[in-house]
């Protein structure tokens, strides 16, 4: 990873949805109607007008993206993203875990944002290994930013102090 590119890419532990950034990203499920972990507690701050704009998206495939506002999120824009279920690895998963990244991130740059944060996106009811799925995160987002100017800034917003500690960890290598 070039110096460059691990500059613009920072890691926090806390929750997501206090975060005073241009969009935050909510690992969604395919309905984009709310549910569980993050995308729950992220409905639930946004408030039901949220709701009431992913109800006319259609819903998202897995391994795309789409850009709702933030309504009462610190946030300005919410990029929803639908990770995969994990199996074992080998039906796509690496692949679609990735585009999540890199679709958010197309949308984010096309909407001229500057900072976007994001989860740990299927490694909660998804089931997605931690590990694995922080080393697809990071390595996609700093391709991303070796290539494009937007986002000018990349947080990974953990949770978990495991999740915190792990993607600080891999900031580091290379």
């Amino acid at each position: 990873m070039r110096p460059d590119a691990r500059a613009r890419m920072s890691v926090v532990q806390g929750d997501i949805t206090e975060l005073q950034v241009d969009a935050i990203v909510n690992a969604a499920n395919a309905t984009l109607m709310g549910g569980g972990g993050v995308d729950g507690a992220i409905h639930a701050a946004a408030g039901p007008a949220l709701l009431r704009e992913c109800a006319g998206l259609g819903g998202c495939e897995t391994g795309r993206a789409k850009m709702t506002a933030g309504y009462y999120l610190p946030a300005r824009h919410v990029i929803h993203t639908v990770g995969p279920v994990y199996d074992d690895g080998r039906h796509g998963e690496p692949i679609l875990l990735a585009s999540c990244y890199t679709e958010s991130l197309r949308l984010a740059a096309e909407a001229g944002l500057e900072v976007v944060a994001f989860p740990c996106i299927s490694t909660g009811a998804f089931g997605y290994p931690h590990r694995a799925a922080c080393e697809i995160a990071v390595a996609t987002v700093a391709e991303w930013l070796e290539n494009n100017e937007f986002p000018r800034e990349v947080v990974f917003c953990c949770y978990e102090t495991t999740d915190a500690r792990r993607y600080r960890s891999r900031l580091e290598k290379d």
